[in-house]
């Protein structure tokens, strides 16, 4: 190995009438380098966004959503303390979810209403400068004496669409209103806007709408009736065999669902194109490994005559395809060194200056997440090397096939 490490770089230290070898070799250097560079990042990126968003799903949306088949649940406290006592569980939530139309004096959109039971711990959602929801439900309470109307708890989006800001009235119409189902008319409640909340998310931001449990069930005649319940859980990759757990122990005709199952077709979505953008981008590496390929043939061409004077003083068909090889590795890694520096060095700046902004419109996120992974940074370096190697194995060959007699004589 001495020998081969010895001629090897002797090799790649191109003299003055091989400049165009040495040209080659840094162009190769460099597209190996930009390819990963832009594997790095992409990657980093479609790993943030899922990541991303998968923690803004999470703090909004409940880890296992358990329901009745075709009716509300009635016995709340009595489901609550069963589900309750399963391992696994933080706390079960029960909530009110419907769809309404919300109108102000400006506009009017529909939304989706979701009441909360301000006395449990919900999720992570800040109203405001950082007020918890359920703190913004207590203050959100009716005041009959006071003439004061319920609160309504709004998103960003929503409130921009019906230009109304924090102590505002907002009338809510439910369709499930009194009378017979001929002449049935909807429900119209007034309430005012108690905050406005901001996840980053404008498929919630303009979508979502919260309310008190007791509320809700008033404007849509549910006493001590709930639509479902809301379960944690402390661990999330867990949500599955937990959800199996909760409808095996209360039984028929509750059904449960876990988060993976209700945003599966998002998740798969995501893995899919970050497995096709990998293959894209390393159609990149697979063009700079060409052009490793093209100088180590150039380099054998050239010591035509070195490698048969190398094989006349005993050197062996190995030892020659083992130099090419070295060469062949050496221009891989450290394309591959220096792209993976540069591509961990610009996600560290995307990540710290988050300065590309994205459509909320169009995508759930409104900055550009990124997140660098120890195992895609080796699984990107380790198949960048792989390629780099099969594109030695054809010029290796040549070199080691090469007959000491022809090299000299023509050489």
């Amino acid at each position: 190995m001495s020998f081969t490490w010895f001629v090897g770089s002797r090799y790649l230290r191109a003299r003055q009438k091989q400049a165009f070898i040495s040209l080659i070799t840094f162009l190769a250097i460099a597209g190996i380098a930009v390819g990963v560079m832009a594997l790095v990042v992409v990657i980093a990126v479609m790993t943030g966004f899922e990541s991303e968003l998968q923690n803004r799903i999470l703090s909004i949306e409940s880890h296992v959503l358990v329901m009745r088949y075709g009716e509300s649940v009635s016995d709340i406290d009595a489901t609550v303390a069963t589900i309750e006592s399963i391992d696994g569980i933080q706390s079960a939530i029960p909530f009110i979810y419907t769809q309404v139309m919300l109108r102000s004096p400006h506009g009017v959109t529909g939304a989706v209403l979701k009441a909360l039971d301000s006395s449990r711990p919900g999720p992570p959602i800040f109203v405001g400068k950082q007020s918890p929801l359920a703190d913004a439900l207590d203050d959100a309470a009716p005041d009959e004496s006071a003439g004061r109307a319920p609160g309504l708890i709004i998103g960003r989006v929503t409130a921009e669409k019906l230009k109304v800001s924090v102590g505002d009235p907002i009338f809510l119409i439910s369709p499930l209103g009194k009378g017979a189902a001929v002449n049935q008319m909807p429900t119209v409640m007034r309430f005012s806007v108690a905050g406005i909340f901001e996840t980053g998310m404008n498929e919630y931001d303009g979508a979502m709408s919260f309310v008190r449990l007791d509320v809700a069930q008033r404007l849509l005649q549910m006493p001590g009736q709930a639509t479902g319940l809301e379960v944690r859980v402390t661990d999330i990759y867990q949500a599955k065999p937990i959800a199996a757990a909760i409808v095996a122990r209360i039984g028929f005709p509750f059904w449960a669902r876990d988060w993976m199952q209700m945003n599966r077709n998002l998740f798969s979505m995501l893995r899919l194109q970050k497995t096709v953008m990998f293959i894209i981008l390393t159609l990149i590496v697979l063009v700079a490994a060409f052009n490793i390929a093209s100088a180590l043939i150039m380099m054998v061409m050239e010591k035509t005559r070195d490698i048969a004077i190398l094989k006349t003083l005993g050197a062996t068909n190995r030892h020659i395809r083992r130099i090419f090889v070295f060469n062949g590795l050496v221009i891989g890694c450290l394309g591959t060194a220096i792209g993976g520096i540069l591509g961990v060095v610009l996600c560290s700046i995307l990540k710290r200056y988050p300065f590309i902004k994205l459509p909320g419109d169009v995508y759930f996120l409104t900055t550009l997440p990124v997140s660098l992974q120890p195992i895609d940074l080796l699984i990107i370096g380790f198949s960048t090397v792989v390629i780099c190697f099969l594109a030695t194995l054809y010029p290796a060959a040549s070199a080691s096939a090469l007959d000491p007699v022809d090299g000299i004589r023509y050489g």
